[in-house]
């Protein structure tokens, strides 16, 4: 009932955290007399291109004209920002799992974050959060803020883990198929398809993975005191998959050209062979060449024994070459 309620203001999500793995959901009207207790924290998850949810951020949340400017913004790449008062900017970026979307065309989640409020701003709809409100609906979900932040990272990275499992799948098949069949060609589309996917994820997990590292290394006071060890976890991750996509990147010009060595072989070979040809016959052409003149004086014109001697003399000539082209080792 809330959430239809709230989705009339652009408020998608709206929970105070219970401290114990639980939560309640409110409605948009409470949010101006909220009192928290010292173990209860509030998650609001916003539509940023709502015009209300916009105007509720910048006249009634209480963030800076600055920090509003920033979380408002049309396009941004993963970033962390400390404020003053201990709080906290983080941009990221994930797996873009909606109906028809392309998943590297990444979905983007802004959250502001302090001791006991944690907002969060996304466009497309993010899948994490559903997930989230079960967890609280079974009293496993998060218990305080920095510990819904560090869930909303954690399921995007999830969600990059399976994305680069199919690249790399993909690369198998295509490797498996080149070393099994002499005459396999590998498909030069998809391959620079992977190739462009690897390259836009690299884009924005390489500066995501630098962020892990810094909430791992700088703890706020109000994180939970194994939070750096799960960031750290995060970064780790997020490096095997860098590390993941440039071998698959390495992976698939081994495979072109390895293909393109095959194809370059078999043209040598080829060009090779019509060598051989033009070389074998070009004794044997000048031979019936001249004997085809049709002038008197060609030798054996004039016994009957002619043309037999001729075909000797062109199988001899034959053989020869045969022999002749054998020890050269050109056959």
């Amino acid at each position: 009932m809330f959430e239809e309620q709230n989705a009339q203001w652009g408020l998608v999500h709206a929970f105070v955290l219970d401290g114990q793995g639980g939560a309640e959901p409110i409605s948009r009207e409470a949010l101006a007399d909220l009192q928290l207790r010292p173990e209860q924290s509030v998650w609001l998850h916003w539509d940023r291109s709502h015009p209300l949810a916009r105007r509720w951020l910048r006249e009634q949340s209480g963030l800076s004209e600055f920090t509003c400017d920033l979380l408002l913004e049309e396009s941004t790449r993963p970033r962390m920002l400390v404020q003053p008062g201990d709080e906290l900017l983080l941009f990221l970026r994930g797996v873009n799992l909606n109906p028809g979307a392309v998943p590297e065309d990444m979905v983007s989640v802004r959250i502001f974050a302090s001791s006991q409020r944690i907002l969060s701003l996304r466009l497309r709809p993010l899948h994490a959060t559903d997930e989230l409100i079960e967890q609280w609906a079974r009293g496993t979900g998060p218990k305080v803020a920095s510990e819904v932040m560090l869930y909303l990272a954690e399921h995007l990275t999830d969600k990059i883990d399976s994305l680069v499992a199919e690249l790399s799948e993909k690369i198998d098949e295509q490797e498996e198929h080149l070393d099994n069949n002499e005459r396999f060609r590998p498909d030069h589309d998809l391959m620079l398809q992977i190739r462009r996917r690897a390259a836009g994820l690299k884009r924005f997990l390489a500066p995501q993975r630098d962020i892990y590292g810094q909430l791992a290394r700088s703890r706020m006071p109000w994180f939970v005191e194994d939070d750096s060890d799960y960031w750290n976890e995060l970064n780790n991750r997020l490096t095997r998959y860098l590390e993941e996509l440039e071998l698959i990147r390495e992976r698939i010009g081994l495979v072109l050209e390895s293909e393109s060595r095959r194809q370059g072989e078999r043209t040598s070979r080829t060009m090779y062979l019509l060598g051989i040809t033009t070389g074998f016959f070009l004794p044997l052409s000048f031979i019936t060449g001249l004997l085809g003149m049709n002038v008197r004086g060609i030798p054996g014109d004039d016994t009957p024994y002619g043309f037999i001697l001729a075909c000797l003399l062109i199988l001899g000539i034959a053989g020869f070459q045969l022999w002749l082209f054998r020890r050269l080792r050109w056959l």
